[in-house]
C-alpha cells in the first residue's frame, strides 16, 4: 500500500464559518461489515494499554472498529485529562510516544471482533518513534545517552479543536447531509484534518468528536490570524433553454456537480500522495488498520501524518489525518536523512549541501541538541575548517 483509495466517496459543496471550511464527504453505500460507533466516558485521564502498561495524555476519545456483522453498542470511549467535572478542558496538549496504541477488545476473557484505538495517537505514536532509536552506530559526536536510550524522551505539542477560533461554532451549526460518512476541514483554506467513516450513522455519532480531536499549531496560527475565507456562490444565467421548473432544477444539478468537483480536484492534489510510508499495525477479518507518514520532502510546505482502515481492496474506510506544522516537517527530514547515512554528520551535511557546523546547529534547533557531544562536534568542526 503506498496511497490512499478514496473509492467510494465524493464531495459536496463547502459550508463556510469565517476563516472555517467544512467540506463534506458521502457515500452511495456504506461499507459493509465494518461499524465505528460512540460511548462517552468522562473524567478519564489515564488509559490501559496493555499489562503493566498506561497512557497518560490529552485523549478525547478512543474508537472501537467493529467487524462482527452487528449493531455493536460501544466505540468512543471520550475522556479528558481533569481532576473533576468542573475543570476546564486543556487548550494545549503534550503528546509523548506510548506503545500498545491498538488491542482487541475482550469480554469476561473472550476475544471480540473489535479493536479498540486511539485514534490520532496512533499517527502521532508512528511521528514521535520515527528512527526512535538513534544512532546505530557509535560515532563521536553522538553522546553516550545517544547510544544507550536514542531519541528518548520525544513530545510533541498540540492544539485541541476547542480551541480553533471557529471550528467548534462550524460543527455545531452546519447540515449533516444525507450520506455524509466524512468531512474535510480547511483553516484559511488549507487542509487541517481529513474524518472519513464506513457508514452515516457511525458519522452522525462521532461528528461530535471533531471538535476534541488533536489540531498542529500550523492550523490553530491559520484560524486564528488568517481572515475570512470567500463562500463558493453558483449562478444560474437566464436562458430561453430554461422554461420549466425541471430545466431549473437540471441547471441547478449541473452547478453542484462543478461545485463539488472543485472541492474534489483540491482534494486530491493536497492529500492523496502517493510518497506515504505505511506501516500496518492490526488485520481484522477483510480489513487492515494502518499508520502513515509522509515523505517528509523539502519545499512541499503541506504535510500530513494519519491513521486508516482499509476493506479488502484496499480502499478507505475510515481515515483521520493530522497535519504537520514547518518545524515537524523540518524534524522529520532530519531525522530521515541521519538515518539514511548512518547518523553520520559529515555524510549527511553533504547530502543536505551544508557545512558540518550548519548541520549541528540544526541539530541543535531541532531539540536534539543534548545527544550531541559537544566537545567532540567542537573539535570536528575545527579540524573540518582548517581541512
Amino acid at each position: 500500500m503506498n496511497t490512499l483509495d478514496m473509492t467510494g466517496l465524493r464531495t459536496l459543496p463547502s459550508q463556510v464559518w469565517g476563516g472555517i471550511r467544512l467540506v463534506p464527504l458521502v457515500r452511495d453505500d456504506p461499507v459493509p461489515g465494518l461499524r465505528l460507533h460512540r460511548r462517552v466516558l468522562g473524567g478519564h485521564g489515564v488509559v490501559d494499554t496493555g499489562p503493566r502498561t498506561r497512557y497518560c495524555s490529552y485523549i478525547p476519545h478512543a474508537f472501537v472498529a467493529d467487524w462482527s456483522g452487528g449493531d455493536g453498542h460501544v466505540a468512543a470511549y471520550g475522556t479528558r485529562l481533569s481532576a473533576g467535572e468542573d475543570e476546564a478542558v486543556p487548550e494545549r496538549a503534550t503528546v509523548r510516544v506510548h506503545h500498545r496504541m491498538a488491542k482487541r477488545v475482550r469480554t469476561k476473557g473472550t476475544v471480540e471482533k473489535r479493536l479498540r484505538f486511539l485514534p490520532l495517537h496512533l499517527a502521532l505514536e508512528g511521528y514521535l518513534s520515527l528512527h526512535f532509536g538513534g544512532p546505530s552506530v557509535v560515532w563521536d559526536e553522538w553522546s553516550r545517552q545517544a547510544v544507550r536510550q536514542g531519541l528518548s524522551p520525544r513530545a510533541e505539542a498540540a492544539y485541541t479543536g476547542r480551541s480553533v477560533p471557529g471550528l467548534a461554532e462550524a460543527l455545531r451549526i452546519f447540515e449533516i447531509h444525507p450520506g455524509q460518512c466524512g468531512v474535510l476541514v480547511y483553516a484559511a483554506d488549507t487542509l487541517a484534518a481529513a474524518f472519513v467513516v464506513p457508514h452515516p450513522d457511525d458519522y452522525r455519532a462521532l461528528h461530535p468528536t471533531l471538535v476534541e480531536d488533536l489540531y498542529g499549531e500550523l492550523v490553530h496560527q491559520y484560524a486564528y490570524y488568517g481572515a475570512a475565507v470567500p463562500d463558493v456562490t453558483a449562478e444560474i444565467r437566464d436562458s430561453p433553454y430554461l422554461r420549466t421548473l425541471a430545466d431549473l432544477r437540471a441547471a441547478a444539478r449541473a452547478q453542484e456537480r462543478l461545485w463539488a468537483e472543485g472541492h474534489g480536484t483540491l482534494f486530491a492534489g493536497r492529500l492523496l500522495d502517493p510518497s506515504y510510508a505505511f506501516e500496518r499495525v492490526y488485520r481484522m477479518d477483510g480489513f487492515a488498520l494502518w499508520r502513515f507518514l509522509p515523505s517528509f520532502r523539502r519545499g512541499v510546505a503541506e504535510q500530513h501524518i494519519g491513521e486508516v482502515i482499509t476493506d479488502h481492496k484496499g480502499c478507505v474506510a475510515y481515515l483521520k489525518t493530522f497535519r504537520l506544522s514547518e518545524a515537524q516537517i523540518r524534524r522529520g527530514h532530519l531525522l530521515q536523512v541521519l538515518h539514511d547515512h548512518d547518523w553520520d554528520l559529515e555524510s549527511a551535511a553533504e547530502t543536505l549541501g551544508t557545512a558540518y557546523e550548519a548541520l549541528v546547529g540544526r541539530i541543535r534547533d531541532a531539540g536534539f541538541g543534548t545527544l550531541l557531544d559537544a566537545h567532540e562536534t567542537a573539535r570536528r568542526a575545527r579540524a573540518t575548517r582548517r581541512a
